[in-house]
């Protein structure tokens, strides 16, 4: 389980680390401020869509250091160099930030998700995205 307060303090050491206030943190990725206080404070636990949300627009932030903080931020100058130049030229993260090797079941998975894209969804319209979470802790994200 993830540690409300200690989840609170990496939280605040990123939009720190960018010269962020919670306000604009909030803004840029796009989620209620509201629930930034309440994550800020301990008060609240991150769900997934937040997680998601800081992880694709901060991509030097690792998954497992934001959730337990296990490894460090940033992962290395290079890196979050790297990052920044993707996010510049407003590229896709490579496949291998999320690919996961020797999981057949992710092509099954993939092949599934290409059947979808052409069936509408009465509510949503065409499926955005899918994510596979798999029992050792590595995800994959599969975007239309």
């Amino acid at each position: 389980m993830v540690n409300s307060d200690d989840f609170a303090k990496r939280l605040q050491k990123v939009i720190e680390y960018y010269s962020l206030t919670a306000s604009s943190f909030a803004d840029a990725i796009d989620f209620n401020r509201s629930s930034i206080s309440h994550l800020l404070s301990g008060r609240n636990k991150p769900s997934l869509e937040f997680v998601l949300k800081v992880l694709q627009k901060f991509p030097e932030v690792k998954l497992y250091w934001l959730m337990n903080g296990t490894g460090k931020f940033p992962d290395s100058i290079l890196e979050v160099q790297e990052d920044a130049n993707k996010l510049k030229t407003n590229q896709e993260p490579s496949p291998s930030r999320f690919e996961v090797e020797n999981f057949p079941i992710a092509d099954k998975e993939m092949q599934k998700m290409e059947s979808f894209q052409n069936h509408k969804n009465s509510e949503n319209g065409l499926i955005e995205k899918i994510i596979i979470f798999y029992k050792n802790g590595t995800f994959k994200l599969y975007e239309n």
